[in-house]
């Protein structure tokens, strides 16, 4: 078992037995570090899967506390393995039939027989023709224009976002959309900045417009160019994560932030979630004065990704295959939350069901009396956005369920809930 699952289960249930209750604060990112004699990354995925499974929240420059969304967990609850999770519906996972594992194998021997490439570390900013594949990747899907020396590639957008947070000015004011994003909050707050939710004034912006909510909200392009002209009137930088902007169906294509501002943005981009989530590979396109400033402090950082996935990563994009491997999973995916959302239709006609406007996200909300172990007990991995006074709201995402068991899935959560 990976180590940041035993973190999560060990706190887990520290929370369900009673030894942590309802906001009582818990040890932050590097405490908790040293206490399990494990990495900070290990801790940061524990608490992230934490967050979003609503044990635990992230308060602005507090740290973090024990939900009191678990104050219905009974202290003699029976621990439900997370290895017992049949159906994972918050997202986290991909559908086994989402990529060409034996393509992708063909890649890495690819790589792997470039042994002498092999015997060296990876550039700091990642390897160079990656770097170059990836400026021509966006610039033609997201009119992102830049050089690759303003791009770095990172294990992940925590690691990217690690990197920016020691160039920039920790007096900073850093304002995220909301709460959701618990990762990006926690790195931020563990590097001592000011974090704040929906704050104009901030010196710093952090937006996913392709994802702006968990509801899967999209930023209209009127919003994006008022975002550019504050940005540009108080000299603040914008962040943007331009997560999930390749699976917009039914959406209309909205420019990215960085191709109509041409300004203080900081352009960042995953390939994990159009190949798989275990390939962690992102990028971040520096402003042209954070360039030069990690181009004078590079000998502090290190290259987090994998060598040999990045070689291989380059030549996939290059033979085109990244472009198919978006086309396919985005119709796989689309045609997936439609019919899992007409399921819940179907079988729970009190509930209401809506589809998020970028179509991955399914919105439930029903009347809920039990105790949220009820989804353990049937198998069903959800996320809770709300629970209160007899009502919950989960946001849903049947990605990982293979489409031949999505009907299961809605049973499962049927008895889960009433």
């Amino acid at each position: 078992m990976k180590k940041y699952i035993q973190l999560y289960n060990k706190i887990k249930n520290m929370i369900i037995r009673g030894e942590l209750k309802n906001g009582d604060k818990i040890p932050s990112v590097r405490k908790a570090a040293e206490i399990y004699n494990v990495s900070i990354t290990t801790v940061q995925n524990a608490y992230f899967d934490l967050c979003a499974d609503g044990f635990i929240i992230a308060q602005n420059k507090s740290g973090y506390f024990v939900s009191e969304i678990r104050n219905s967990l009974p202290s003699k609850s029976i621990e439900i393995e997370r290895s017992n999770i049949e159906f994972d519906l918050t997202g986290g996972t991909a559908d086994a039939d989402s990529f060409d594992f034996t393509l992708w194998q063909r890649y890495i021997k690819s790589a792997l027989r470039q042994s002498e490439r092999l015997l060296s570390y990876s550039e700091p900013k990642g390897e160079y023709d990656l770097r170059c594949a990836v400026a021509e990747y966006i610039k033609e899907k997201r009119n992102v224009i830049t050089s690759p020396d303003r791009i770095i590639i990172g294990a992940g957008v925590g690691a990217l976002l690690q990197i920016l947070c020691s160039l920039l000015d920790k007096r900073s004011c850093v304002s995220f959309p909301d709460k959701s994003f618990t990762q990006g909050i926690g790195i931020f707050s563990d590097y001592g900045y000011e974090v704040h939710t929906r704050d104009k004034d901030a010196d710093i912006i952090y937006v996913s417009p392709s994802h702006m909510t968990r509801w899967g909200d999209v930023m209209p392009i009127k919003r994006r160019l008022e975002l550019i002209e504050y940005s540009q009137k108080n000299n603040s930088l914008v962040i943007e994560d331009d997560y999930e902007n390749e699976f917009l169906y039914n959406v209309r294509p909205t420019p990215s932030i960085f191709a109509l501002g041409r300004g203080n943005i900081v352009y960042m981009g995953s390939f994990s979630a159009m190949l798989l989530p275990g390939i962690r590979i992102s990028f971040m396109v520096l402003t042209k004065e954070l360039a030069e400033k990690y181009d004078s402090c590079a000998k502090r950082f290190a290259q987090t990704a994998s060598k040999t996935e990045q070689i291989a990563l380059c030549n996939y994009i290059r033979d085109g295959h990244i472009k198919s491997q978006i086309r396919k999973i985005r119709r796989l995916y689309t045609v997936k939350t439609k019919t899992f959302a007409d399921l819940l239709k179907k079988n729970m006609p009190d509930a209401k069901i809506e589809i998020g406007e970028n179509t991955l996200q399914i919105i439930l909300t029903a009347d809920f009396e039990k105790e949220l172990t009820a989804f353990e007990n049937e198998g069903i991995k959800v996320f809770v956005e709300k629970f209160e006074n007899g009502k919950i709201v989960m946001v849903l995402s049947p990605s990982a369920i293979a489409y031949t068991n999505l009907e299961e899935a809605v049973k499962r959560l049927k008895k889960a809930i009433f």
